[in-house]
């Protein structure tokens, strides 16, 4: 900071330690529920596959794994219709020391169509890599 102003370098310094942070959740840092939120906005909000996988393990890692080989070829572009999703902690089960069941409410939102509420649960388990999603299924 020079005189009380930010600079340039302050703002990257910020941004890039606020990445940083953020980085740390993925694969296991962090608590369960960041760990669950991490995968609810890479697999449904932003729709990235391969990124989502970083937070799974076991049965969630291979439903992640068949969901990348089903869509190989497939590209998100300009002309396809990508629902907006927001959802929000119904409830949080502590089912020990090493897991976690969270389930959500997820509203999908496409232009020209009616919203889609699903309930989104999740599994998540301590092991030797910290805090991973072990099962997902949405009802």
């Amino acid at each position: 900071m020079e005189g009380g102003r930010s600079t340039i370098g302050d703002r990257a310094a910020v941004i890039a330690a606020g990445v940083m942070l953020l980085a740390g959740c993925a694969g296991g840092e962090g608590t369960p529920r960041a760990v669950a939120e991490g995968f609810l906005d890479a697999h449904y909000v932003r729709i990235d596959l391969p990124s989502s996988r970083a937070y799974t393990d076991g049965l969630a890692r291979q439903k992640v794994d068949d969901e990348i080989r089903l869509t190989s070829g497939h590209t998100i572009d300009d002309a396809t219709r990508v629902p907006r999703v927001h959802y929000r902690l119904l409830e949080e089960q502590v089912r020990g020391d090493d897991v976690v069941t969270y389930e959500y409410e997820a509203t999908f939102r496409i232009d020209g169509a009616d919203p889609l509420q699903r309930t989104l649960q999740l599994t998540v388990r301590r092991g030797g890599e910290g805090w991973k999603v072990t099962n997902y299924h949405e009802y």
